[in-house]
């Protein structure tokens, strides 16, 4: 699948061009009948099975598949202005400086599944050990070398680094590899770019990925470094631009400058929609737990199992990031909300967390935060490590949590052990089979917070709404029909109990 990303180019006359992954899904032609796409035979049976959102959504995901033999070579671009760049075929490069050898193969294998996501073909992986990346070319000169003969013999197209590469490194890399660099922030906010659904969601990662290009302009050939003469037209930079002098880099950053601050100004307004939503929920005093975790730690999965959401499931990293909300109930009738959130990783770029902050706040306003981890992952501890990192960025540590150890049908038994031992407030689930869900809902139901009024009053019979809003928001103690009306006692919020002060036990009835 064709892919948007720009860590180093040079904007052209329309900057809306920086939408480019809406286009993405008409340029690419699906493959014919994929062995693994999903199976739609549903679709002509007679009396179907009504699919979910989120199946629809997983199978038109599906039916786009990558054209082979179409790939972006550096050396035939000659003007560059914001290309496209297909991620085919890739070799993986990764600097190990602290930790075990463990570590460093993990991060590897993470960053292999990431640039699978996005849609390339890993064909080789290498890293190096060093106090430090080498602040020149990231790795060592004799390692750039090697690189290049690897990339000379796979015949790769891209290099993809593990880590943040500044510009120079960047630059370097590529005119020493002579194939495309790309690093792990720019991966990630490419699969962010393919996988962003909602409006919300496609401005927050545009708003990411230009705060991430401003700092890597560049152009080929010197283009970007002429200055615009002493004419007012098209060679001179055309109304509005600065006059003799100004070069065509300077004017492109201007530009993204400004189509910075559309952006925040359209995710301010969209913030405000949701903080209306969240304020009536909290006008309502009702609870509301929030989903957090690593990626494709099963998030939605879990979701799907407590709420029945039917949102998009897929064995993928950050394969749904649009939130969503779900109203449900506990056993006793208390109402109260689950939201699942978009999926952390290991060093996520700092351009995703500030956009994605009022999507973030979701969780550090709730209630509660249902902390998923994978069982089965080869370190599960670094992956509790890494959310909770995020978790403290958004000010989201202080929320009240339960670390949820999911995929225990696929994980050791000693491993889910050793989580249980070092995270004594968890609860060991499988999202796929069931195990463990009545036990999440039960704890749910312990740690939601719980009214802080006494009560206890008899309602007239044509009260029945009070006694609906104590089933939804308060706690039933004792309830007891006499002649009178419905003898209740328990607790409630401070709103609901002023609305029952009237028909306190002691007080006539109205």
């Amino acid at each position: 699948m064709t892919t948007a990303n720009a860590d180093d180019f040079s904007l052209d006359d329309e900057l809306e061009a920086t939408d480019a992954w809406d286009d993405t899904q008409s340029d690419d032609a699906p493959d014919d009948s994929p062995d693994d796409a999903p199976d739609d035979s549903w679709a002509d049976d007679p009396d179907p099975e009504e699919p979910t959102a989120g199946a629809m959504e997983l199978a038109e995901r599906h039916q786009l598949r990558r054209v082979a033999g179409l790939r972006t070579e550096l050396e035939d671009i000659t003007e560059v202005e914001y290309r496209q760049l297909r991620l085919e075929r890739v070799v993986l490069v990764g600097v190990w400086t602290d930790g075990t050898v463990q570590d460093a193969e993990n991060s590897m294998a993470e960053l292999a599944l990431l640039a699978e996501t996005a849609g390339s073909e890993v064909l080789e992986a290498i890293y190096q050990r060093r106090q430090a990346p080498d602040p020149a070319t990231y790795v060592g000169r004799g390692k750039v070398e090697g690189i290049a003969e690897i990339v000379q013999a796979t015949g790769a197209d891209t290099v993809i680094c593990d880590g943040e590469l500044a510009p120079s490194q960047l630059r370097n890399l590529e005119d020493r590899v002579k194939v495309k660099v790309v690093d792990r922030t720019a991966l990630i906010l490419d699969i962010f770019a393919q996988h962003a659904r909602s409006a919300e969601g496609q401005a927050q990662v545009e708003l990411a990925q230009l705060s991430y290009m401003k700092q890597r302009l560049r152009g080929w050939g010197g283009n970007l470094s002429r200055q615009a003469g002493g004419r007012v037209g098209a060679d001179g930079g055309g109304i509005g631009g600065r006059g003799p002098g100004e070069t065509k880099i300077e004017t492109d950053r201007r530009r993204i400058n400004d189509k910075i601050a559309k952006l925040r100004r359209e995710l301010k307004a969209m913030k405000g929609t949701r903080d209306t939503k969240r304020q009536d929920r909290q006008r309502h005093q009702i609870p509301s737990v929030a989903i957090a975790g690593y990626t494709n730690a099963g998030k939605s999965s879990l979701l799907n199992r407590l709420t029945g959401a039917g949102v998009l499931v897929e064995d993928s990293l950050f394969a749904t990031l649009d939130p969503t909300t779900r109203r449900t109930t506990t056993s006793d009738g208390r109402v109260y909300t689950m939201s699942d959130t978009v999926g952390f990783v290991r060093h996520l770029p700092h351009q995703l967390v500030e956009a994605f902050r009022s999507t973030l706040e979701e969780v550090a306003d709730s209630d509660l935060i249902l902390h998923v981890v994978d069982g089965s992952h080869p370190d599960p501890e670094g992956q509790i490590g890494a959310v909770r990192e995020v978790l403290a960025e958004i000010g989201a540590d202080k929320v009240p949590e339960v670390v949820v150890i999911n995929k225990a049908d696929a994980a050791d038994p000693l491993v889910l052990a050793r989580l249980r031992q070092r995270e004594p407030h968890s609860v060991v689930v499988s999202a796929r089979t069931g195990e463990g869900i009545a036990d999440v809902l039960a704890l749910v139901e312990d740690e939601l917070p719980r009214p802080d009024v006494e009560f206890r009053a008899l309602l007239p019979y044509e009260r029945g709404d009070l006694l609906n809003r104590i089933h939804q928001q308060g706690e039933i103690a004792s309830l007891e029909h006499t002649g009178d009306g419905t003898l209740v006692s328990g607790r409630a919020n401070e709103d609901l109990a002023g609305d029952l002060a009237a028909y306190a036990a002691d007080a006539p009835i109205r």
